[in-house]
């Protein structure tokens, strides 16, 4: 399959595979046509899984990447750490910038609820940005494996976090094909994050080791504060750090098979 799409170009695959990763979020928001009442612990299964594909797919697609790529030994692991800092410190910068917004609770005072919703919604975008930024970067080298482990790990993710997205605007009576289109275009930042990953690396090569470290750190930050947290609050805690480990050794073994 690698193979077959090295004949491409590389930009054209880096755009591609992030607006898929980005579809996602379209496909995970369709159970709502059929019920809001989703049970929360699918939802914090869902979210567990995608935690550990994307922790695999950060490890493996990103900071080893990262690591040779500088050339190893104390300069490659030096570029990767201070990458990894500023791209979890982005997205730190930017978080600060939102309340905290835990959707899937109900809120008592419902004056303020809608407009909670739309902030989350508006973090989620923004949050999806960098991962658009990976998969671009994934790809921008010219190492299709890389790049396509990381659009399914994203994908997947993003599938769970679209029905995040979609629910709560079911639950303030917005309609429902109006709940889905915002769940989906909240994942279509993810092909701009794209463009400009792969063509940064395009540009010069030299970026590349920053660039793959900048967005694993990126990735960390969203996946240690946001979704291990979420799947976390509840009884079902347990189940969801097993589908974790599930998710981290199905996406290790997808790397290997796709490298």
């Amino acid at each position: 399959m690698v193979e077959s799409l090295s004949t491409y170009n590389i930009l054209t695959l880096g755009i591609l595979a992030s607006l898929a990763a980005g579809l996602a979020t379209g496909v995970g928001a369709l159970p709502i046509f059929f019920t809001s009442n989703i049970p929360k612990k699918v939802l914090d299964t869902s979210l567990g899984f995608a935690a550990g594909v994307m922790l695999a797919a950060t490890s493996f697609s990103l900071i080893i990447p990262a690591i040779e790529s500088a050339g190893g030994s104390i300069k490659g692991a030096t570029i990767t750490l201070l990458g990894i800092l500023a791209g979890g410190g982005f997205l730190d910068l930017v978080d600060k910038f939102f309340p905290d917004t835990n959707l899937l609770a109900s809120s008592t005072d419902e004056n303020s609820n809608l407009r909670r919703v739309w902030l989350f919604a508006l973090a989620i975008t923004i949050h999806n940005f960098p991962e658009g930024l990976a998969v671009g970067v994934g790809f921008g080298d010219g190492n299709i494996a890389n790049g396509l482990g990381l659009a399914i790990a994203i994908g997947l993710q993003n599938i769970p976090e679209g029905l995040a997205v979609a629910i709560p605007f079911v639950r303030e009576k917005v309609e429902i094909w109006k709940a889905f289109l915002i769940a989906l275009l909240s994942g279509l930042v993810e092909p701009l994050g794209g463009l400009l990953g792969v063509g940064l690396v395009q540009v010069s090569k030299s970026l590349l080791p920053f660039a793959l470290a900048f967005a694993a750190g990126a990735m960390l930050f969203v996946i240690s504060n946001e979704i291990i947290p979420e799947s976390q609050k509840d009884a079902t805690s347990n189940i969801s750090t097993h589908a974790i480990l599930i998710g981290f050794v199905i996406m290790m073994f997808l790397d290997n098979v796709l490298g």
